[in-house]
Formats: structure tokens, sequence, C-alpha cells
């Protein structure tokens, strides 16, 4: 179901987790789950994977992850604020111990000069850590866009759980 490097990177984050005796959730506007979905297609993954909320619409994050409808309003929903908000409240609202938040613009429309389709932002969590990453994929289309975050997210979670905690 997954690429070849989306499946190496989920199995990367899983046995991480596991070695770490951590849980992750998933807060994901853009990729609709399909963070979770990759990192579940992971045999044995249940031990690393706690859930994971699919906030696709504004009113999901301010609701499931606390995200402030000011926050929405000053940065708009693709933003690192956003992203970070997304990420702690996720962290917050769930018993794990790591997030991923992913928030960003798949296209084909809804672009803008100052927020281009491919623009994603992306956030983890642990108690002790929030690592944000901004990426402007090119667009060669919805579906590329989101499989380049997904990788760019798990690439992100392995980033912040193996680097020195602040």
């Amino acid at each position: 179901m997954f690429d070849p490097r989306t499946e190496e990177l989920a199995r990367d984050v899983v046995r991480t987790l596991e070695r770490l005796d951590m849980t992750i959730v998933t807060a994901e506007s853009c990729t609709g789950g399909l963070i979770g979905g990759a990192l579940t297609a992971i045999p044995g993954s249940s031990s690393a994977v706690f859930g994971g909320f699919i906030t696709y619409a504004n009113r999901a994050k301010t609701t499931f992850l606390d995200v402030p409808d000011e926050l929405l309003a000053t940065h708009g929903a693709v933003s690192e604020p956003v992203a970070r908000a997304m990420a702690k409240g996720a962290l917050r609202n769930s018993d794990a111990q790591a997030s991923i938040a992913i928030t960003g613009i798949a296209g084909p429309g809804g672009g803008t000069p100052d927020k281009p389709v491919g623009l994603v932002h992306m956030a983890c969590a642990t108690d002790t850590n929030v690592m944000h990453r901004k990426e402007i994929f090119p667009d060669h289309g919805r579906a590329f866009i989101r499989q380049q975050g997904i990788q760019a997210a798990l690439q992100l979670v392995l980033d912040t759980l193996t680097s020195p905690q602040e």
C-alpha cells in the first residue's frame, strides 16, 4: 500500500518508539490519516501507536486539539504556530509520549502567493521537546505532496526522538 521509503521510515519510527518505551499520537490535516496508516501498516505497531486525530477542518483542530481560534485567525491553519499547537494538543489529549502533527496545502487549489500549493508545516512534540519543519514540495499533484508530507513527518519524528533533549 505504501512505497518502500515510507514503509522503511514507518518501521524505523515504530522500532525507535519501542526502544524508548514510548507511544505516538498523530494529528493530521492534509494527510487525512495516512501517517497513522503508514505506522499501523507495520506488524506489531500496536505497542508504539496510541492513535490519531484527523483534524481536516479548523473546527476539528479547535475541538479535538485545543488549537485556539485566535491562532487560526491570526496565522491560518497552515502555519508553524498551528502545527506546534496541534502537536501539543494531541499530546495533551492522549496518553502518548510523542506526537506528530501536519498541516498543509496539498492542492490542486487553495494556494496563494504567500502559501503556495505544496506548503506543509509539521511539528513533533514530546514532554521535553517540540521540533518544527516547514517544507514546500513541488506541485506534482495532490498525491505527491501528501506522500512527501508523510515521509517528511516520519523523518521529523525520528529526528525529534533521537535529538538531544532541551
